[in-house]
């Protein structure tokens, strides 16, 4: 009896150094995943704060949960079975879905570049979407919708890269993975958010002396107020930045995926040699190249794009969108 019962619990051992060790590779795994759609996650951290520009500030955070409740719903809902399907059944055409959505940020970057180059050329879609919006609620509603369409496309991206980062495995590990991913980041981004935009009623908080009379806290307070709108300026230009690196990356690896690898050896090769003119910080370096080169192969692909979605497809879609059934 009691060799048998020394025989069950070493079963019982092993199973449980098996699923440790299962855990320790799926978050290895997700960890992984995760850090491949970095660039993403600048762009969904650096676009939201947007969306609670302009109400009070008791409803700035209940706006950026319902917008992370959306971003959850998703990922989770529809994107990860979206992403499982395709693994299962057309595994092929997830390259090309990801050169898609690099075209998309490459677009969506090119475009916000050639606003800030050229103001009046901007078309106020944002404002004519929310005229009809007459109360703060509706408004709000609006801009929350809004945000979640937006999330959708950055969330897309985010499930696609992990799922190409992948390496072959079950399907139920598969899933996991994906879920724990789409989880993590979105209280990741939506918790930064929530601090971004709370950061100038604390500062307004501390020069008020409700955190004490001290000089100090006080400077500090008035320093962060004036600092919030020059930082949200630099977060929104780190965003663009992202997009244009992160689609022209993934652009440069879909084109070696269908066997064009001399675009992406060429910045490999570019990299390496900045990395051997500074050894000290040659990983920094050769980063730099790799990201500098991708985004500007992601604005010239983006300046061909602007033209041809605005004066071709945007057109063609509202002509078949008002032609009638």
């Amino acid at each position: 009896m009691a060799s048998g019962l020394i025989a069950l619990l070493d079963d019982v051992a092993a199973l449980a150094k098996i699923a440790a060790a299962s855990l320790d590779d799926m978050a290895g795994q997700a960890a992984k995943a995760g850090s491949k759609a970095v660039g993403v996650v600048i762009d969904d951290a650096a676009v939201t704060p947007r969306f609670v520009v302009g109400f009070a500030a008791d409803r700035e955070v209940p706006i950026v949960k319902k917008i992370a409740i959306g971003s959850l719903k998703n990922k989770l809902l529809f994107l990860l079975p979206a992403a499982l399907a395709l693994s299962l059944l057309a595994p092929w055409a997830i390259t090309p879905l990801l050169m898609l959505g690099g075209a998309f940020l490459c677009y969506e970057g090119a475009e916000k570049v050639l606003h800030a180059l050229r103001p009046h050329a901007a078309e106020p879609q944002a404002a004519a979407a929310e005229e009809g919006a007459k109360d703060a609620v509706a408004l709000e509603e609006a801009r929350v919708a809004s945000a979640i369409k937006t999330d959708f496309v950055l969330s897309a991206e985010i499930m696609a890269l992990s799922l190409a980062t992948i390496p072959e495995s079950s399907f139920w590990m598969q899933a996991v993975i994906l879920a724990v991913v789409g989880v993590s980041l979105t209280v990741l981004v939506y918790g930064v958010v929530a601090l971004i935009v709370r950061t100038d009623d604390l500062g307004l908080a501390m020069a008020a002396g409700r955190f004490g009379d001290g000089s100090a806290v006080r400077a500090i307070g008035r320093g962060l107020v004036r600092g919030m709108p020059g930082f949200l300026k630099l977060l929104g230009t780190v965003g663009t930045a992202a997009m244009l690196w992160v689609g022209g990356g993934i652009l440069l690896h879909g084109l070696e995926g269908f066997g064009l690898a001399a675009p992406a050896a060429a910045v490999h090769d570019a990299a390496a040699a900045a990395a051997r003119l500074v050894p000290p910080v040659g990983g920094a370096a050769g980063w730099l190249v790799t990201a500098t080169v991708s985004a500007l192969l992601g604005l010239a692909v983006g300046a061909v794009l602007v033209p041809l979605v605005g004066r071709i497809a945007m057109p063609l879609l509202e002509r078949l969108r008002r032609k009638p059934a």
